[in-house]
């Protein structure tokens, strides 16, 4: 590794302390050494601190290359009072960042980290936070690298290499993940240097280390605990031994261990590492208990104060209480089955789960599982008269399933982690038990739950996925808004209720998109919170009784959108929704989408926290459209145009479920329902997207057109003039012209194209379009046709080519610029935008009475005729327009003056 002494051998400034400092664990290894270089990239103001010992194979890396090439500070030279942003790389527990955790308490410390250890109760929780649990923390800071587009030298390559190396044992661990890959192989393009990471990852063990292997193969004994065989084993040295754990590793993989646990007395502290290739033992989990960390697979922690007899005891309390039986599914699971055939009718399952008592059924056709169905579409589908549709229809057909040798952490995972009702046990392709949440509860009582998946909210009785994006909001959102919703927390507090950020603004912040629509929802009364909201900061309130709902205007006129949290049922399928005050969960679950039920908490205690019921992050990370359940469309079936418009914006696909449920939808003819001007609203919305030509086609792949219009097919005559509508309109915004426009009605009318101009009346008439902007474009179309036949014969000058199109609005023009075959035509309308719309007089209705002109109807007469030769070319400045209505209009003028010598 060459060094760059005029880039990267810097020094501190004695006089200058540092505000950002990059850290990590004491005991740093190649992987944290290689997060804090990767820190640096994207925190390039940051001081680079570590907290306090290093491993011995780092140190002596480091001492003899690093220090050279990077610029690291000592301890010595911060001063905690003046860091103002401290960022942590491959960890998130207090006790394991030394004297840094004192800055953890301070308000005005931002905290930002980076890290892919699991969750415990000692995290600390940043202003921001990026976890992924990946085999190697540098994996998530190259990915970041790498999506930003920052550059990496060849010898910063080759350390980030390293550490994912060092931390996956050369992708070897059973905790690597396809990013670790990756990340590795995006550093080698980079010029990671693999002869050096060889060297150092397989360096000659000294004559010490080998017997130090030796004593440990020796003490080496085997014990079994619920189940689970396990190796512990211990030395003693009165010096310290470098490289403990790859001492340990070479142990695991010369005798072919799952579990191993290798205590080690050196100097005045004890040290343990841990390894596992079983999920039934996390030696993370037990590694933590003795101050430690690390992952299920790897871990270690450094022991003070106590003898090895007690760290010994401790350690095998911890064996007994926290390594799992080696549960498998056929142990957990019920049979035999209950279950429908797909043909059988919703009221016959409904039948069933009354009978045996049961909330979800397995629908099994020649013991193949085809799906479930849940009691509460059951319940639904009755309530909408649907009980005699078939089973199939509505079945939930994204399911997971797991063979009867399943472990109860692959049960448990599944359980858990996606929310599932029941777990269906296969054994060769046929259903023989299903595992409920009630199963595996009764078998964890007494064990804890994962902390970083489970949290239960206070007072709700409910679990829901939670981390802290305050961080986030800082980072995506202008400093008022982000002062706007503290303020909104701080009200909800004075007034004892809850006050969340929802809709589509927290799914874009997450998404990296710009959105600025501000919508609270309030668990209490949203009225009575408006207006104390507005008693202390400058704001007026619209409210609406009937909802529960208010508006609070401020006064550079932003608006926020207040709601009581509610729920929602329909008394017949595409009926407006009848409203009830809920909780915040009900009122998610109302929401149309997944990635639209995220909420953030603004109340000061809990300020940024995300929550998360029904699987938004999941679903935003996997670019996936999903319904909360399997009656959404029939509830409100504009969500069919909504799924497509989502899709499309995002770039995310349709789940199969959904996708199977649009497709019923329109086969039951649930569409038919929905109101002329809901379904105009959402189409409208589809149009307005940048680009909604793939949308236009998704519709036509659902067959939803015919509820538009039957008149309406897509053809490929079609996509070509919504195509050529396209170019036109990027072509007009091109020209920077100041006057609005909206696009979504050059689509619209590209779109309805095939309907004659009665037809296209009676479209806007039944979808209630009958305001005063609707009437003027059902007037245009019906002129249409008599202005491309002026076009087409138009052989006159530019003040007469004004006069035609000026009385039509520009959307139409765009749309005729389109679909014209006639070059002409097209010629004239380009002519019309680019050099002749804005073209206006200079001279007022004032200045011509100044000039001596008596008001009346000759000034429409000299404006047209200041405006023709304007348009024309003869009139280039006001000067000359002054100087033509003194010539043209002399005798008015006189009289003017004559009058007033009279009246003198």
């Amino acid at each position: 590794m060459k060094s760059s002494p005029d880039k990267n051998n810097e020094t501190i400034d004695s006089g200058q302390y540092p505000e950002e400092v990059i850290t990590t664990h004491i005991n740093a290894d190649f992987d944290a050494l290689a997060s804090m270089i990767a820190a640096k990239k994207l925190y390039p103001q940051a001081v680079m601190v570590f907290p306090g010992a290093q491993e011995k194979n780092l140190r002596n890396f480091f001492l003899h290359s690093a220090s050279y090439l990077f610029n690291f500070a000592k301890l010595k030279q911060i001063k905690l009072e003046k860091i103002k942003r401290l960022i942590l790389v491959d960890t998130r527990q207090r006790s394991r960042i030394g004297k840094f955790a004192d800055l953890l308490d301070r308000p005005n410390v931002e905290i930002h980290v980076y890290d892919h250890h699991p969750g415990s109760e000692e995290d600390i929780h940043g202003n921001m936070e990026i976890i992924r649990q990946y085999g190697a923390n540098t994996t998530i800071l190259t990915q970041i690298i790498r999506e930003k587009g920052i550059p990496v030298s060849p010898d910063e390559a080759t350390l980030m290499c390293l550490g994912i190396h060092e931390d996956t044992g050369s992708f070897t661990f059973s905790s690597t993940t396809p990013e670790d890959y990756e990340a590795a192989a995006w550093l080698t393009k980079q010029g990671a240097n693999h002869n050096i990471i060889a060297d150092m990852l397989t360096r000659e063990l000294t004559a010490e280390q080998i017997w130090l292997l030796n004593d440990l193969t020796k003490a080496a004994s085997k014990k079994v605990v619920n189940g689970v065989e396990i190796v512990t084993t211990k030395v003693v040295r009165d010096e310290y031994v470098g490289d403990f754990a790859v001492l340990v590793h070479k142990l695991m993989e010369m005798e072919n261990l799952n579990v191993v646990f290798a205590l080690a007395q050196m100097e005045d502290r004890i040290y343990l590492v841990a390894r596992s290739r079983i999920p039934e033992v996390n030696v993370g989990e037990i590694a933590a208990a003795l101050g430690g960390g690390g992952h299920p697979q790897a871990a270690s922690a450094t022991i003070k104060n106590k003898t090895l007899a007690q760290v010994e005891r401790s350690l095998n309390a911890l064996l007994r209480n926290r390594i799992q039986p080696t549960k498998k599914a056929r142990d957990m699971m019920s049979s035999p089955v209950i279950f429908v055939p797909p043909e059988a009718t919703v009221k016959r399952a409904a039948n069933l789960m009354t009978r045996y008592n049961i909330n979800v059924l397995l629908v099994i056709e020649d013991h193949t599982l085809k799906g479930y169905i849940t009691r509460q579409v059951v319940e639904k589908a009755v309530f909408f008269g649907l009980e005699d549709i078939r089973v199939s229809d509505y079945m939930n057909i994204e399911f997971s399933s797991v063979p009867p040798e399943a472990p109860l952490k692959e049960v448990q995972d599944l359980i858990i982690k996606n929310k599932l009702r029941v777990l269906p046990v296969v054994d060769h392709g046929e259903v023989v038990g299903v595992i409920t949440r009630t199963d595996l509860l009764n078998i964890l009582v007494g064990e804890p739950l994962v902390p970083d998946l489970l949290i239960e909210e206070k007072g709700s009785g409910r679990l829901s996925r939670k981390k802290s994006v305050a961080g986030l909001l800082k980072e995506r959102l202008p400093r008022k808004i982000i002062e706007r919703l503290k303020n909104f927390g701080q009200v909800a507090d004075m007034l004892g209720y809850n006050a969340y950020l929802v809709g589509g603004l927290v799914r874009d912040v997450l998404l990296h998109r710009e959105n600025f629509d501000v919508d609270i929802v309030i668990e209490g009364d949203g009225i009575v919170f408006a207006h104390e909201f507005a008693k202390h900061f400058e704001a007026r309130v619209r409210s609406h009784k009937k909802f529960g709902t208010a508006v609070l205007i401020f006064p550079d006129g932003f608006k926020v959108d207040v709601a009581t949290a509610r729920m929602e049922y329909y008394e017949s399928p595409g009926s407006p929704p009848i409203v009830q005050t809920s909780s915040l969960r009900m009122d998610l679950y109302r929401r149309d989408f997944t990635i639209n039920t995220l909420a953030i908490k603004l109340n000061k205690r809990d300020y940024g926290t995300l929550i998360d019921y029904f699987g938004g992050q999941r679903d935003i990370k996997e670019k996936v459209i999903r319904v909360l359940h399997n009656l959404s469309f029939v509830e409100d079936p504009t969500r069919v145009f909504r799924a497509i418009r989502f899709e499309q914006r995002f770039g995310f696909k349709i789940g199969k479920l959904t996708l199977a449920l649009i497709k019923n939808a329109v086969k039951i003819n649930a569409l038919k329902e929905i109101s002329g001007h809901r379904l105009f609203m959402e189409l409208k919305l589809i149009l307005g997207e940048s680009d909604p030509i793939k949308a236009i086609e998704r519709m036509n792949e659902f067959d939803l057109l015919q509820f538009i219009s039957p008149e309406i097919t897509f053809t490929a005559k079609l996509k070509k003039l919504l195509e050529d509508i396209k170019s036109v309109i990027s072509w007009y915004r091109l020209l920077y012209l100041e006057e609005h426009f909206e696009a979504w009605k050059v689509y619209w009318y590209g779109l309805t194209s095939s309907l004659d101009p009665k037809g296209f009346s009676r479209l806007m008439e039944g979808m209630g379009m009958a305001d005063t902007e609707s009437k003027a474009m059902v007037s245009q179309r019906e002129r249409l046709m008599d202005l491309i036949n002026a076009l087409h014969a138009f052989s006159g000058d530019n003040y007469t080519l004004y006069t035609l199109l000026s009385p039509y609005d520009t959307e139409i023009l765009l749309f005729l610029m389109a679909k014209s075959s006639c070059e002409k035509a097209k010629r004239l309308i380009s002519t019309y935008f680019t050099k002749l719309k804005g073209t206006h007089v200079e001279l007022s209705g004032k200045e011509l009475i100044q000039l001596g002109m008596r008001p009346g109807p000759i000034f429409k007469k000299v404006f047209e005729q200041i405006l023709e030769r304007r348009l024309n070319q003869q009139i280039q400045s006001k000067e000359d327009e002054i100087t033509f209505v003194k010539e043209r209009y002399k005798s008015y003028l006189l009289d003017k003056q004559n009058e007033y010598r009279h009246n003198q």
